[in-house]
């Protein structure tokens, strides 16, 4: 496991960072160049396939996508796993918003969407931390009991790529920018940003909405 030094990400107000980046829809690739001029846009970096939270969470921005989109604001979620693993999932699970890929968390990186370092403080913190953070579970697990319920919910297997993803990402954490038309951050969640009891929680539709809304000044606007 890699263990890199906590990063500060990237905040309201300051230029997002460009990329370009595979896409899953089959237009070649995508970037945020792509948005520019043209729609506001609502940035997910996710980890690999392998999480459970993560999983949920793609689902929950599908449900919400819509909403966004009435407001001018499209979607796009990163997914850190190989194109072709991304593919596989997609195929029997299609998402309503696009989807590209970055098994290397190059934009995890960009975006300063911090990986904690494993430190024995913060492994036995994780060993006493009881998490539900989709409200799923009757009551709170031991985060890796959690993860393992749930993915034995959804019925998930992993395969030889999840465990690569797994092993290389572990315990990077996630993040979501709103970005203006401009190309300029206007809102930021960090997974974790209130404490590890943030761990697997991703915003809820209404929280999305609010920022938005907040951002632009007033429902009848759209952000740009």
């Amino acid at each position: 496991m890699n263990e890199m030094p906590l990063q500060s990400p990237i905040s309201s107000g300051e230029r997002a960072p460009d990329f370009r980046l595979p896409a899953l829809d089959g237009a070649g690739t995508v970037s945020l160049s792509d948005y520019r001029g043209k729609s506001s846009l609502f940035l997910a970096l996710f980890v690999g396939l392998w999480c459970p939270f993560c999983r949920r969470a793609l689902a929950q921005l599908a449900t919400a996508s819509p909403q966004l989109e009435a407001l001018g604001v499209e979607t796009l979620g990163i997914v850190a796993t190989e194109l072709e693993n991304a593919r596989l999932y997609f195929k029997f699970r299609p998402s309503r918003f696009r989807i590209a890929t970055d098994p290397a968390l190059s934009i995890h990186r960009a975006y300063g969407v911090p990986k904690p370092v494993p430190t024995p403080d913060l492994m036995k913190a994780l060993s006493t931390l009881r998490v539900n953070p989709t409200g799923e579970l009757p009551e709170p697990l031991p985060v890796m009991e959690a993860s393992m319920t749930l993915a034995k919910l959804d019925g998930y297997v992993e395969n030889e790529t999840d465990r690569g993803d797994v092993e290389r990402q572990w315990p990077q954490l996630k993040g979501q920018f709103l970005i203006d038309r401009d190309g300029i951050v206007r809102w930021t969640h960090i997974e974790c940003q209130e404490g590890l009891e943030g761990i697997g929680k991703f915003p809820a539709a209404s929280e999305i909405v609010a920022a938005i809304r907040a951002s632009i000044g007033g429902e009848g606007t759209r952000l740009h």
